[in-house]
């Protein structure tokens, strides 16, 4: 596929819920939902976030997203009654973008959508060859106009909803179109348009203080309950996650590591919570031994072995009679790729290298290793209302 840029506009001066755009939604800022599902989709190129506020800029900016840019939009396009696609043709302007680049709109007042969304989407747009494409949810409820006519079923007739196709309705979470059509047609949508249908409960956005409690509900119960999985094995890498990467020798030419305390203390939630813990690591040393032994882990694997890190938990898996699907993993490097791509519940520091950060699905931590990853990795899982920021 050409190349895809998602383009996230974000103002600062909303009325109805001030700085909305950055306000924690279930203990993330509002836009970070949609940029981090995006940062996952291995078809986005570029992440474009467009925005004429300081605070929201370092806001994103502070986050250090590989793909996300800030635009700074003209006050001129960031008033109440600028349109969406004012900014939009601007920035397309102002970057001089190729005609055939697919442009993505994607809306931070809708923060449930996910990464397999944009992938599914994208992939139908390109399979079925559309010019434009929106998300929809089929809505099944019964209209009528208001001269007292049955707009869409007949009454007299009144169907059951498990047989009744019902109506889709445009639910503001992305549209996707080529550069082309929006520069020739000044509109996000034009010519053969296609639907990318989306589950039922992605049909509000929020835009009054009465949706922001609603869609935080939903999110907690659709999305971030289904991620809390039966973790019974969490595993860790060392060196970029337990420590800062760091190397370090004393006069005596002896390696040191640099540990966090934060993280002795997320082992020890871990195992409160009845979860199994183990450390894998290429190296062998008799620090990463000591730590071990200090943090009470049930596995600690050092050295390389046949079948590496992915081979190691399978077997460890053997073990406990679990399956990968029960295991959480958090790396930092591509000698960690397999197994991150394998388990569960895969996360990174915010210090991971580029190709570990793209794993489709992986959390992207905040923090770095050897500044308390581990433990923000570990409040996520036992926590689903846990705040990263903290």
């Amino acid at each position: 596929m050409e190349k895809v840029v998602a383009f996230i506009p974000v103002r600062g001066g909303s009325k109805s819920i001030p700085l909305k755009n950055i306000k924690p939604f279930c203990g993330k800022p509002l836009v970070c939902w949609n940029i981090e599902a995006l940062e996952r989709c291995l078809e986005v190129d570029q992440i474009v976030v467009a925005t004429d506020s300081d605070i929201i800029e370092d806001v994103v900016v502070s986050q250090h997203y590989p793909k996300t840019k800030v635009y700074r939009r003209s006050a001129e396009n960031a008033s109440d009654t600028s349109s969406t696609e004012s900014v939009m043709l601007e920035y397309i302007h102002y970057a001089d973008l190729d005609d055939n680049i697919v442009f993505m709109l994607v809306q931070a007042t809708s923060p449930l959508t996910q990464t397999n969304h944009f992938t599914e989407a994208l992939e139908l747009y390109k399979e079925r060859n559309y010019d434009s494409m929106l998300s929809c949810v089929r809505n099944k409820r019964f209209f009528w106009n208001e001269n007292g006519e049955s707009v869409n079923y007949d009454y007299k007739k009144r169907p059951r909803r498990q047989e009744f196709a019902g109506l889709l309705m445009e639910n503001g979470a992305f549209y996707i179109n080529k550069v082309k059509n929006i520069l020739e047609k000044g509109n996000r949508l034009s010519g053969r348009i296609g639907i990318y249908e989306m589950p039922e409960y992605t049909a509000n956005e929020i835009d009054e203080p009465e949706d922001w409690f609603y869609l935080e509900d939903l999110m907690r119960r659709r999305i971030l309950a289904n991620c809390q999985k039966n973790i019974k094995l969490f595993l860790s890498d060392v060196d970029g996650v337990l420590t800062d990467a760091g190397m370090y020798y004393s006069e005596n030419g002896d390696e040191l590591k640099k540990f966090n305390t934060h993280d002795g203390m997320g082992f020890r939630l871990l195992r409160n919570a009845g979860i199994k813990t183990g450390i894998i690591t290429t190296e062998n040393t008799k620090i990463v031994e000591n730590r071990a032994r200090k943090l009470n882990v049930d596995y600690l694997y050092q050295g390389k072995r046949e079948g590496g890190k992915l081979g190691v938990a399978k077997e460890i898996c053997v073990k406990e009679g679990i399956s990968l699907n029960e295991v959480a993993y958090i790396g930092d490097d591509i000698n960690c790729y397999d197994l991150l791509s394998a388990v569960g519940i895969a996360a990174c520091p915010a210090n991971a290298v580029l190709q570990i950060k793209r794993i489709p699905g992986i959390i992207l931590l905040k923090k770095r290793g050897g500044e308390g990853a581990v433990r923000e990795f570990v409040e996520w899982l036992l926590c689903p209302d846990y705040e990263h920021s903290k």
